[in-house]
């Protein structure tokens, strides 16, 4: 039995949201993104805007030497979540097989449904249209990874001044035959390396990939190469998953211009530790792999990482931790472009409250004292006595 699954793809969601708020928007070249005097990035464009080259991700600067006439929106995340919620509503109200990968991306499994999956993606883009005046495209496949290439099949094929609104169905039994003409860099975990790589073996194509038997390809690839055959024959088994669990969680910033400061450095390695361990509150989780992302003045980046004995959701070892990492790579008066705080290795407290519960709920202040020192000892004990120091303003109260 094969299954039904769709793909739906919001077409250019920011933009789309904009245009609801500021009707004046439509039909003319805007982005929405960072302002290019503060290395702005663009994080969505409008069709228009793509006709003369401006595309998601491409700094605001270039944008605008691009097109001129670009005006540029700030981004609204409040608004785009609230939007994106109503639409996953929409989806909810088909099946509860939803898989939401992004704000404006989602998986549903209709396998179950009586109507075909063309007829349920078509409902869908009508509703969502006629609801939320949002255009959407849609894939239809027997699989996720058929199904999302066929959305984007569609929406390249449009041909369409505006939004594509595009629904591209792909029959069971003729996987293959769709992929095989496509590029390889349409599969899953292919990306420039990888297409250099299998170039390098004349494979260009689906099709050039599907007939390398899989031996070679494991031969070539390792274990990867295992998954290129299935893929290249249009074979995905994965179900639509509806809970993801939280691998890590990251904060980072850019700077509008470089900052060599070592304190201002440090400031902002604080800020970001503590947006962190917030959200490590808010989802009730610890970690103890902590990791650290600079990337200097000239795009070069690196990321260090260490992990702890013991998991914790503390701003202060976050921000211990990755002050070290920083020292260890960082020459006094490097201008440095972006930082950036993550942690990984989460799982929920298990027999025993967070440091920062235990802490927080506390009403006697010696034992907060007690508990923050057998934390900085915790420390001492696995990064040596200089890793963190406690100063009357960096008690946690």
């Amino acid at each position: 039995m094969y299954r039904k699954i769709i793909h739906l793809d919001l077409d250019a969601f920011f933009c789309a949201v904009e245009e609801i708020k500021n009707p004046e928007l439509v039909g003319q070249p805007f982005a929405v993104g960072g302002r290019p005097d503060q290395r702005g990035v663009v994080a969505s464009c409008s069709y228009t805007a793509r006709k003369f080259g401006v595309r998601s991700a491409m700094p605001t600067a270039r944008a605008i030497r691009l097109c001129p006439s670009l005006k540029i929106v700030s981004s609204n995340h409040k608004t785009y979540s609230q939007v994106s919620r109503k639409v996953m509503e929409q989806l909810f109200s088909v099946t509860d097989l939803v898989e939401q990968i992004s704000i404006d991306e989602a998986f549903l499994d209709v396998t179950h449904l009586q109507e075909s999956g063309g007829v349920l993606a078509r409902q869908l883009q009508s509703a969502i249209q006629t609801e939320l005046n949002l255009p959407c495209s849609l894939g239809v496949a027997s699989n996720k990874l058929v199904a999302k290439i066929a959305t984007d099949f569609g929406k390249f094929n449009a041909h369409t001044s505006g939004p594509p609104n595009a629904i591209h169905i792909v029959p069971p039994g003729h996987e293959a035959r769709f992929l095989a003409p496509l590029p390889v860099s349409s599969l899953w975990g292919v990306g420039p390396k990888m297409s250099e790589k299998l170039a390098g073996l004349g494979i260009h194509t689906i099709g050039d990939l599907a007939l390398w038997s899989e031996p070679n390809l494991i031969q070539n690839f390792g274990k990867y190469g295992h998954h290129l055959a299935l893929q290249a024959k249009g074979i995905d088994d994965q179900p639509v998953t509806t809970f993801h669990p939280i691998k890590s969680i990251s904060n980072e910033t850019t700077f509008s211009r470089d900052i060599s400061d070592r304190e201002k450095l440090r400031e902002t390695l604080k800020w970001l530790s503590n947006k962190v361990s917030e959200r490590l509150r808010k989802e009730q989780l610890v970690g103890s792999t902590i990791k650290l992302k600079l990337r200097f003045a000239d795009f070069t980046t690196l990321t260090r990482q260490a992990t702890l004995d013991h998991p914790t959701d503390l701003e202060a070892v976050i921000f211990s931790l990755v002050d070290h990492l920083f020292v260890s790579v960082w020459q006094h008066g490097q201008p440095v472009r972006l930082l950036g705080v993550g942690i990984s290795k989460l799982r929920k407290p298990v027999g025993q409250l967070t440091l920062w519960e235990s802490i927080a709920q506390s009403k006697d202040k010696s034992a907060k004292e007690q508990r923050l020192q057998a934390s900085v000892k915790q420390i001492h004990a696995r990064f040596g006595n200089q890793m963190l120091k406690w100063n009357k303003s960096d008690k946690q109260e």
